[in-house]
């Protein structure tokens, strides 16, 4: 069960900014909730010589990155939304966390026995770490790792199913029709990744790859 805790820094606040700022913090709640066991969030009230926010829309300008540490949190303000002012907080969440339970050599693929788990603040961590073991498993290590390291996501990457100059098949997928055509890939890629395959002098298409030696074009 997460448990959840709202510090306000100093700052005059009045009852429109108190809330705002409780906007803010049930919004980053409900973002932090699955990232850990407990989680504090500090906010800085507003500056008192702003007008008042009316209806506050919070919303992360960062979105693809998980709300840990000093984060900035935009507020969209008025019935028309027009306006735009920006929150500072420190999200600190407390949960687990994976890490190499041993040397891991380049080149090597990840085995959940080579993972263990420690605790701790995740916001003091990279932003690039990956704490979750499902996200490591499975990859392959792109660098040397040492034991008792956490896992960034430039230290891995998925096994290669195709390598360059490799004979290939590619499939073409439309609703009424399939065809299969033997080109050759003109780079490395892993599951899903896009690569660019060869099949004549002056036939080059970008295909995605679906399995071993396989990749298929969608209509």
């Amino acid at each position: 069960m997460l448990l959840g805790s709202l510090v306000f820094l100093p700052g005059t606040a009045d009852a429109d900014d108190e809330t705002l700022t409780q906007r803010v913090h049930q919004f980053l709640y409900q973002k932090t909730q699955t990232l850990g066991e407990e989680v504090v969030i500090e906010l800085r009230a507003p500056s008192p010589h702003l007008p008042a926010c009316l209806n506050p829309t919070p919303f992360l300008p960062n979105a693809d990155q998980a709300p840990l540490g000093r984060v900035s949190v935009g507020v969209r303000c008025g019935e028309q939304q027009r306006q735009i002012r920006y929150l500072q907080a420190q999200i600190d969440v407390i949960g687990p966390y994976a890490v190499a339970a041993e040397d891991i050599s380049r080149g090597t693929p990840i085995t959940d026995a080579m993972l263990d788990t420690q605790r701790g603040n995740l916001g003091e961590l990279s932003s690039r770490a990956l704490t979750d073991a499902d996200e490591i498993i499975g990859n392959v290590a792109r660098r040397p790792i040492r034991r008792g390291s956490t896992f960034q996501a430039h230290d891995i990457q998925a096994p290669r199913l195709v390598e360059r100059g490799q004979r290939v098949t590619v499939i073409a997928k439309g609703p009424a029709f399939r065809i299969a055509r033997e080109g050759e890939a003109m780079d490395d890629g892993g599951l899903n990744e896009r690569i660019r395959v060869r099949f004549g002098p002056r036939e080059i298409l970008e295909a995605r790859i679906t399995g071993e030696g396989v990749l298929q074009i969608d209509f």
